[in-house]
């Protein structure tokens, strides 16, 4: 098999799986977003994930004591990501790191865009091996409502 061949078959594998990590890390720690806390608001967001070609939309409430980890870039079990490069103020965001599963396989992440109480929206993407170009990613989010519905999935 021919490296470019490997590699559009591994973009083609792995680039749904990466690129739904990249916009569901985690931020390094939760201190690193202090200003988020009364930036964004806690609540029911609706957030809607679009990374090549997969879109999927999903209803989460968010506590406040978890508004840093949603705001920062959502998490998940899968993905353990580190920012060293975060900027959040003034209506703008910006993250650069990476992330790592549990087989220790690495993307180079970047994200950004604005933000307000209700609201953000970041793009960006993924780097699945050093030297290839960044998959484009993006994360829209807003706050349905202030109060979550009974039956509401927590984040």
């Amino acid at each position: 098999m021919t490296l470019p061949s490997l590699l559009r078959r591994t973009v083609a594998v792995a680039a749904p799986a990466i690129a739904g990590a990249v916009l569901l890390a985690a931020p390094s720690s939760p201190s690193q977003a202090q200003g988020a806390v009364s930036e964004v608001l806690p609540g029911y967001w609706e957030y809607t994930t679009s990374a090549v070609g997969i879109r999927s939309t999903e209803t989460k409430c968010v506590r406040p004591s978890e508004i840093n980890r949603f705001f920062g870039g959502l998490s998940t079990r899968r993905w353990q990501c580190v920012y060293p490069t975060r900027v959040v103020g003034g209506g703008t965001a910006r993250f650069e790191g990476t992330c790592t599963d549990p087989r220790g396989r690495r993307v180079n992440v970047r994200l950004g865009g604005s933000y307000q109480q209700e609201n953000f929206r970041f793009t960006g993407g993924a780097q699945l091996a050093r030297g290839t170009p960044y998959l484009p990613a993006s994360i829209t989010a807003r706050r349905v409502a202030a109060v979550c519905p009974a039956d509401a999935e927590y984040f």
